[in-house]
């Protein structure tokens, strides 16, 4: 979605769930962003024959540092990050990846050094993880630091959130000189 599909009037969760509805995938999974689609980042990783591929759209205007809610009105901006492992996850397994990725992700913010009102961001306050992977009635036990599964998940979504966010930027600080140019 854009940003003119979602004025303040509009409820978010009735026109997902309506323009779901209308595609009769009710049980979809929907992320919302300003960025545009074909602007996502992939990023693919094989460790020790594990592969985590990573697909990622990264806005960054709502960039905020956890713990630390900016005064002014959040503008549009997020990073939807979605993960695909070929391995069977356990539910520990599953939280564990999950907070690699969130890791990985708040890591590449870091890394590029953005700042809002001075302030080093960690994230925007719409983020969201998906992470897909096959069901199996055995599954991968653990899936953190200390594994392939964790270490190639959590390099695929650094690359593609780096790479997200050097887009972003470059996009941003054209706009920027686009108004100051106008103004």
């Amino acid at each position: 979605m854009r940003n003119a599909e979602l004025p303040p009037e509009i409820n978010p969760e009735q026109l997902i769930t309506s323009r779901l509805s209308e595609r009769g995938i009710e049980d979809a999974i929907a992320l919302v962003t300003s960025r545009t689609v074909s602007q996502h980042h992939c990023a693919s990783k094989i460790v020790d024959g594990v592969p985590a591929t990573c697909l990622a759209t990264v806005g960054l205007s709502n960039g905020e540092r956890v713990g630390e809610r900016q005064s002014n009105p959040p503008r549009m901006g997020t990073i939807n990050t979605l993960l695909h492992v070929d391995q069977p996850l356990s539910s520990g397994a599953l939280t564990e990846l999950v907070a690699i990725i969130a890791m990985a992700r708040t890591t590449a913010i870091l890394d590029s050094g953005v700042r809002r009102n001075g302030v080093a961001i960690t994230g925007t306050g719409t983020d969201c993880i998906v992470v897909a992977a096959p069901q199996s009635e055995t599954s991968v036990r653990y899936a953190g630091m200390h594994t392939a599964v964790g270490e190639a998940a959590g390099a695929a979504v650094y690359e593609a959130i780096r790479s997200g966010v050097d887009t972003w930027r470059q996009d941003f600080e054209a706009l920027l000189q686009d108004a100051a140019a106008a103004g």
